[in-house]
């Protein structure tokens, strides 16, 4: 890779980009970036600034277009947390960068540190593999009415096969036995389903690895009972995000664990959690995630003996008692330290060796498991079935949402009068996705936002021309379209799903 360097002149060596952030991202950058001055790593800075101001200024990405050319020189970017409005306000920025610098794969691992930090789990070791383009995490949101919001849950097979294959490259070039899938591909069957089958398809690659699939609900609830009996676990965008915070608080605290973000040409290095601003400035944050994810940037950087250095002083730290707030416990620790005290510990402990908690070994860890161009969606694409883009793709028909304040029996048959004289008739009514029309809760049905299925009368294709004229006649009849989404089969099966009770 262009970034990856392991020479010891000076001049030679790589140089990071590096975000602070916000809340208490400063205070707990400013730790981790002393422990990399302190303990040889073979790094430059060069310093961005990212965040609330620049979106003041009128950089709608929160990032100014100097910041973006130091990020895409340099490659690799080291970035403390940055606060995200909820509800509203700016898109997330941290969104934005792995997007932008299509850093496909997110992951994070889990390590409990038991007896020094309590936790009810002393043995769990996993680690999560995060898709981190796609799924609900696209942002691509509408309001169609006063009462109704859409959000598109993106899913493609190129995703699906770059991350499940990274997951297994992963297992077997760090010595993993199990990789587990999660999905809720029993209700999404469309856009799960294909992680789930995807998955099933490249696993028959790796026949050294087993392998397992949870519905994501029971795999979560599995996590927070039994997480030593996972190893790596691969799941989509927004699962993902959930479950490896879980996991993370199960070790002891969120605050311990950091993250990668790897793509083909870019990676990205972070705690997993998020700004804390309720304790920004009161300097009891933990640093140890963006400590161990400054582990993760030198591994990737060909730097192996320095992030085992900086990695047995942490642990070594942590087994001699010193914590910070999140981690302190009567009993179990032995002081309790500000921010910046517990980084001048971690310092005084560079080239110390953990006696009880497992020191890694660093050197020989290829966390970059990138084989090929197949695994960056690249290469020829799985088959399935024996077919693949070579599909008949058909259009059948056209769901429309309209934005009507009615209950369903009312738009059914102002519908269904509307289409009367036309080549085209009503299937169905759907809300939130039922079936409501025709069907005896119709009229107790009451929204100002239905789905209209609508299908030719004689044939079972239709043309795009058909599809406007199917608008053409509901703006006559003064019926407002929201918005509109073709269906489609391919091959003859469906390429889009029923509504429940249909």
């Amino acid at each position: 890779m262009e970034y990856i360097n392991n020479t010891k002149e000076k001049n030679d060596w790589p140089t990071i980009s590096v975000a602070k952030g916000d809340g208490i991202g400063p205070e707990i950058m400013d730790v981790a970036i002393d422990v990399l001055k302190n303990s040889g790593a073979r790094v430059k800075f060069e310093f961005v600034e990212v965040g609330e101001q620049f979106y003041q200024k009128g950089y709608e990405s929160g990032i100014s277009d100097e910041a973006w050319e130091t990020i895409l020189r340099n490659k690799v970017l080291f970035k403390g947390p940055i606060t995200t409005p909820q509800g509203g306000g700016y898109k997330s920025i941290n969104v934005t960068l792995r997007k932008t610098l299509g850093l496909f794969a997110n992951v994070r691992p889990c390590i409990s540190y038991y007896p020094f930090i309590e936790t009810k789990f002393k043995d769990i070791d996993l680690v999560i593999i995060r898709e981190n383009e796609e799924d609900l995490y696209a942002g691509v949101e509408y309001r169609a009415t006063h009462n109704c919001f859409h959000a598109m849950k993106v899913i493609t097979r190129k995703g699906c096969e770059k991350i499940i294959r990274y997951a297994f490259e992963y297992a077997v070039k760090n010595k993993r036995k199990h990789v587990t899938c999660m999905t809720k591909d029993n209700i999404m069957k469309g856009c799960d389903g294909l992680f789930h089958k995807t998955f099933d398809e490249i696993a028959k690659e790796y026949p050294q690895i087993s392998t397992d699939h949870y519905i994501i609900d029971i795999g979560c609830a599995r996590v927070a009972a039994k997480p030593e009996i996972f190893d790596v676990i691969v799941t989509l965008n927004l699962y993902g995000d959930i479950i490896s915070d879980i996991a993370a608080e199960l070790t002891g605290s969120v605050g311990l664990a950091g993250s990668s973000n790897i793509g083909e040409r870019y990676a990205m290095f972070e705690a997993i959690h998020g700004s804390a601003p309720t304790i920004t400035g009161q300097g009891i944050a933990n640093p140890s995630a963006v400590i161990n994810a400054a582990v993760l940037m030198l591994s990737h950087l060909g730097q192996g003996d320095v992030a085992k250095k900086i990695s047995d002083a942490l642990l070594y730290t942590i087994e001699s008692g010193v914590h910070t707030h999140d981690i302190y416990k009567e009993g179990v620790s032995k002081q309790k330290v500000s921010t910046a005290e517990f980084g001048k510990a971690v310092v005084s402990n560079l080239g110390k060796q953990p006696a009880t908690l497992k020191s890694s070994d660093y050197a020989n860890f290829e966390f970059d498991a990138r084989p090929d161009e197949i695994m960056l969606g690249t290469a020829e694409p799985l088959k399935y079935d024996g077919t693949r883009d070579t599909e008949e793709k058909t259009l059948v028909g056209v769901d429309v949402f309209i934005a009507l304040q009615a209950n369903a029996d009312e738009t059914g048959k102002m519908i269904e009068n509307a289409l009367k004289s036309s080549d085209f008739k009503l299937k169905l009514v759907s809300c939130r996705g039922i079936k409501v029309y025709p069907s005896v809760i119709a009229k107790y049905t009451t929204s100002d936002h239905f789905r209209v299925r609508i299908i030719h009368k004689t044939s079972e294709f239709m043309v795009n021309n058909d599809i406007i004229e199917v608008l053409k006649i509901l703006n006559d009849a003064k019926i407002e379209v929201a918005q509109t989404s073709n269906l489609y089969n391919f091959d003859g099966k469906a390429g889009y799903a029923k509504a429940q009770g249909e």
